[in-house]
């Protein structure tokens, strides 16, 4: 088959599976439209037991540009801003959404190393605590 029909082929198949931006019954749609900040709260609220960054209570954040100026603007007990990396996707968290793993390492002071959790489908919430050992700036 030649690569053009594969590709209208293909094309067709995701046109006639593509919800409507009304269609909230699109899990895909639904996850990118975040968790309503109103459930967020509730289902934080319980959560706060657990150490903020677990994976019981990840850092709630929106996008992966949330979770690099998050994880931006966290401060070891340095001072200094610690190196981070994203080790992967870690599944569905509390929120019902994937929870995204990240590496943070401080050079010298404590923690040495940590692995925070984020949920990147927040698109109103600006978190503004710091994980245990870590502060947080503005």
């Amino acid at each position: 088959m030649k690569p053009a029909t594969v590709t209208a082929i293909a094309l067709g198949l995701l046109a006639a599976g593509c919800a409507t931006p009304s269609d909230t019954s699109d899990p895909l749609l639904e996850m990118f439209n975040g968790v309503p900040a109103a459930r967020a709260d509730q289902i934080a609220a319980g959560l706060n037991r657990h150490p903020l960054g677990s994976a019981a209570n990840p850092v709630r954040v929106n996008m992966p540009e949330g979770q690099r100026a998050y994880l931006s603007r966290l401060r070891c007990a340095d001072a200094r801003a610690p190196q981070f990396q994203r080790i992967g996707s870690m599944g569905v968290g509390p929120y019902g959404q994937i929870v995204d793993a990240y590496d943070v390492r401080c050079t010298g002071p404590t923690p040495a190393s940590s692995t925070l959790h984020l949920d990147m489908y927040h698109p109103t919430h600006v978190e503004t605590h710091a994980p245990p050992g870590f502060t947080i700036v503005p």
